[in-house]
């Protein structure tokens, strides 16, 4: 029996290992992956939604770090969003391949009761439906409160 339960311990306790492992080295690959990114007249995007919140995600540009995204929302007079386009797709951690430029213009979001930069959408592409963690509760596997905005890291 105490070989059987001392297995069980370490079959857990590299479980748990390997978690932080993974999100170490996925990270790093997106570090890389960003560096390798050529640069040109695109953004990378990373859908962030919350529920009753009205903004679209993080914006950046080629190259850059997602620490250094804005949260922004989305003018979508001459191109749909995603979901929108393709209707009812939850793609939320989706990373895509930007068009568009940025007004210069601040929009107004209600339930944050902030003024986020409005980038305008011409077109996209999806990347990853499974991209790198870039949020601190990604990253610590952590709960964020449903009134909280992420960061990326």
């Amino acid at each position: 029996m105490k070989p059987l339960l001392a297995f069980l311990a370490l079959v857990l306790l590299a479980g748990c290992l390997s978690t932080p492992t993974r999100v170490s080295e996925s990270r790093a690959a997106m570090a890389q992956q960003i560096a390798a990114e050529p640069p040109g007249d695109y953004f990378i995007g990373r859908r962030y939604r919350k529920p009753g919140y009205y903004f679209w995600g993080y914006v950046r540009r080629p190259g850059q770090p997602w620490s250094g995204a804005l949260l922004v929302m989305l003018n979508e007079n001459q191109k749909l969003a995603p979901d929108r386009e393709q209707l009812g797709l939850d793609d939320n951690d989706y990373e895509y391949k930007l068009e568009g430029h940025f007004s210069g213009d601040k929009v107004y979001e209600l339930v944050s009761d902030n003024f986020y930069p409005e980038f305008v959408l011409t077109g996209y592409k999806l990347i990853s439906t499974h991209p790198a963690p870039i949020f601190p509760s990604q990253i610590r596997g952590t709960t964020v409160s449903p009134r909280v905005i992420e960061k990326p890291e």
